[in-house]
């Protein structure tokens, strides 16, 4: 961190030095503007930025009493844009799909995070309707920080290549199939999904029958950890020393015929070995991926995007857009939206870590590099299908079974891209796998900020 500004200070830095008086809301929060202001032209992260809006707030944050109680005092924030923030549009990833007025009120995770003190300094660019692991609209392609030809995910890639550029230390992001896991894993973050039901979603028929979950990208473990509990309403929690566990490790992939390459390969052997060295034991545990499940995630896929379309002048959407809600209508028309299908992927999944005596699950996060960072929305529907398939199978099963998983970094490929893994716990897990991954960024810090 430079000593003549707050930008690359952790979340907690931050908190820390407002509420001992070392540091003021309004400066933080001036020091983040600008240096959104430099970097954001070449990275595309942000769709709108609350200039003066949030130094006014940030001059009320400096002006409570009771900064002592506000774990994220003065802490500069993003909001992924389909979650709505008082006094804009919600945009949900174009100008077709946004909401013709502007909220009235906060979302409740966005009421939690200004009520514990951090400033919303603008909303972040997601693809249209929340589809794909890639980020993009007609007029603009959003970039990874760590190379600006590639793609830093999605659906929450502009929070996460805010967050990885240093513009925010913390940003929300919400995750139907791995919009907070995938963008992590390509911008080198920590990304957690919560369980089901632990944090609000209140997405009405946003939520993807139910997939969707609502958590934090950051740069640290820490700064995960109180994120989480902020939005989870919960008192911020001291992470303990995980006791001996027994992890599973499996580099099988949901999707047939889509297989690790060899970094994301070596990922998984690098974070088996941290866990072993932490004093863990590991264990080859492949879960069972029915044909099913795979179905059932596609039709939920498909089925989401034409129940979130009501409303909309669907002709003023992207055609890969179209095409997909088209496919939405034929699945609900045709009943393949089963509660039971989920109930049952769910109790299997919860199954897996007895029949296997295995506390944790340790996959890869992605298959491949992220791709390239094009106008996917001006790309034939079957290209971004197989853009996402190929590149990031492994987290929409643990939508589909509501179960909390996290995205670590433990590395870079040879290309000087982040590589992660992915962990996935039973339920209420969340505090567990935010502690061992705590281990891994004792044992192999990583560096927490791309040089943009």
């Amino acid at each position: 961190m430079d000593s003549t500004t707050w930008v690359g200070a952790t979340a907690k830095q931050i908190a820390r030095a407002v509420r001992r008086g070392d540091a003021n809301a309004t400066q933080v929060v001036a020091d983040h503007l600008e240096q959104i202001a430099i970097s954001d032209p070449s990275l595309g992260a942000f769709r709108v930025v609350r200039g003066g809006e949030a130094l006014t707030e940030a001059e009320k944050v400096d002006d409570q009493e009771d900064l002592a109680n506000l774990p994220l005092a003065g802490v500069p924030v993003a909001v992924k844009e389909n979650t709505p923030v008082a006094g804009l549009q919600t945009w949900h990833g174009s100008a077709a799909a946004r909401t013709p007025e502007v909220a009235e009120v906060d979302h409740e995770v966005v009421r939690r995070l200004r009520g514990a003190g951090a400033v919303v300094v603008g909303v972040t660019k997601m693809p249209e309707m929340g589809l794909w692991a890639v980020t993009d609209d007609p007029d603009g392609v959003t970039r990874n920080p760590w190379d600006l030809d590639r793609t830093p995910g999605g659906s929450s890639g502009g929070s996460a290549a805010a967050v990885a550029a240093g513009l925010v230390p913390i940003a929300q992001g919400n995750d139907g199939l791995g919009s907070i896991r995938i963008p992590a894993a390509c911008c080198g973050l920590v990304g957690l999904k919560p369980g089901r039901g632990v944090v609000p979603v209140d997405f009405g028929d946003n939520d993807w029958f139910g997939l969707v979950e609502n958590g934090v990208l950051t740069t640290t473990v820490a700064d995960a950890a109180l994120g989480f509990s902020v939005l989870a309403g919960q008192s911020p929690a001291k992470l303990v020393e995980p006791s001996k566990l027994r992890v599973g490790v499996s580099l099988r992939s949901p999707i047939a015929g889509v297989k690790p390459d060899e970094p994301n390969v070596s990922a998984v052997a690098k974070a088996s070995k941290l866990l072993v060295d932490a004093g863990h034991d590991t264990v080859s545990a492949d879960p069972r991926y029915p044909n099913g499940v795979a179905l059932g995630v596609l039709a939920t896929w498909f089925a989401g995007a034409y129940k979130n379309s009501e409303g909309l002048n669907v002709r003023e959407l992207q055609p890969r857009t179209q095409r997909h809600i088209r496919l939405g209508k034929a699945v609900t028309r045709a009943g393949l939206i089963r509660q039971t299908q989920r109930d049952a992927w769910r109790a299997r999944s919860i199954r897996f870590f007895a029949d296997h005596n295995v506390d944790l699950l340790l996959t890869p996060a992605l298959a491949t590099a992220p791709p390239l960072a094009l106008q996917y929305s001006a790309i034939p529907w079957y290209r971004n299908m197989r853009a996402n398939a190929e590149y990031a199978p492994y987290q929409a099963p643990w939508n589909f079974a509501g179960l909390p998983a996290i995205v670590v970094p433990v590395g870079f490929r040879p290309d000087g891209m982040p590589l992660a893994v992915q962990l996935v716990g039973p339920p209420d897990s969340e505090l567990l796998l935010l502690a061992v991954a705590g281990q891994f960024e004792v044992q192999n810090p990583w560096q927490r900020h791309a040089l943009v």
